[in-house]
């Protein structure tokens, strides 16, 4: 069953602006599914109405079975949304947010006490029971959060950027988080984010859209069918006059392209074998130092990179 279901969507705003053009895409029941896309191109928009805050100007939606336009509380009763600020209360305890949460959803005292409990086991919080919220740092917050979130038993949750700030521990925490929700709760989650990594890791379906309209959407195995040149990942001793090092493989006909990550080159090329050679060539002609260099298969930020021409920062 399709969990969420977009046909011809469009949104124009009041001043004449397009957010979203013709904007198809199918969410499956149970899945993580990420939304990938640079600031502005129209995500926040697409949240937006897919969780009934803005209206569409055109096209049919339908989540878990129910039809945007005429069964819009019905789809509030069946989805969560967490956005990149926190909501929690920091006057309240732990469990007291997550009781009050309850109580929004209208739900009664003995289920409250019965989710409240099933959640802080599943996403390991009984120890953060007896600190003050306002103590928390920024991914147990985070957590909390999520777990707020939780407490109706949503069929599908909406993620913004949960992780964004985070320090890489707290990260894989909320990874496996996420892990827990769909596996645990059988729960779709739909996921923007602008850590790649995190999006190629997590993902059984990915999304990459541009300028209001999505460019590729696949698994990371479908989506790889689409890159047809290899990658060469070559691991720098140091990032010394590294822009220099960028531009001299630029220049080399052979090679396409040249994305930096901290102390590592990714070369796409459209031969692996003269690639590999000219770009081995010319580090050492020019004493490049580097401990490791290998051909490997293309990753999510090549991927996004040749899609849309402007890659994302990576933040490890």
């Amino acid at each position: 069953m399709e969990a969420i279901t977009v046909r011809e969507l469009n949104k124009t705003f009041k001043n004449g602006k397009k957010a979203l053009h013709n904007f198809n895409l199918t969410v499956s029941q149970g899945e993580i599914f990420s939304l990938l896309g640079q600031n502005g191109v129209g995500k926040s928009t697409l949240i937006n109405i897919l969780t009934t805050y803005i209206l569409p100007t055109s096209g049919e939606i339908t989540i878990m079975g129910y039809h945007l336009k005429n069964d819009s509380q019905s789809i509030r009763n069946c989805i969560s949304c967490v956005a990149q600020h926190t909501s929690i209360d920091k006057h309240m305890s732990l469990k007291e947010n997550l009781q009050f949460q309850g109580r929004l959803f209208g739900l009664d005292s003995a289920t409250i006490q019965a989710r409240s409990e099933e959640l802080i086991q599943a996403f390991h919080l009984t120890e953060y029971c007896d600190y003050n919220v306002s103590e928390y740092s920024g991914g147990v917050a985070r957590r909390l959060d999520i777990a707020m979130s939780m407490i109706s038993h949503p069929k599908v949750l909406f993620l913004d950027e949960p992780t964004v700030g985070l320090d890489i521990e707290s990260r894989q925490i909320l990874w496996q988080m996420m892990k827990t929700i769909q596996e645990k709760f059988n729960t779709t989650i739909f996921l923007t984010t602008h850590y790649l990594e995190e999006a190629q890791l997590l993902s059984d379906t990915i999304c990459i859209m541009k300028d209001g309209q999505p460019l590729i959407q696949g698994s990371m195995e479908e989506l790889r069918k689409y890159f047809s040149e290899p990658v060469i990942r070559v691991e720098l001793n140091t990032v010394d006059d590294i822009a220099a090092i960028v531009e001299r493989l630029n220049a080399q006909d052979v090679i396409k392209h040249v994305r930096v990550e901290e102390k590592t080159l990714y070369i796409s090329v459209d031969d692996s074998s003269e690639g590999f050679a000219k770009s081995n060539l010319l580090l050492t002609e020019n004493h490049v130092g580097f401990c490791a260099i290998e051909i490997q298969n293309p990753s999510l930020s090549d991927i996004f990179l040749k899609f849309t021409s402007q890659p994302i920062k990576m933040n490890l």
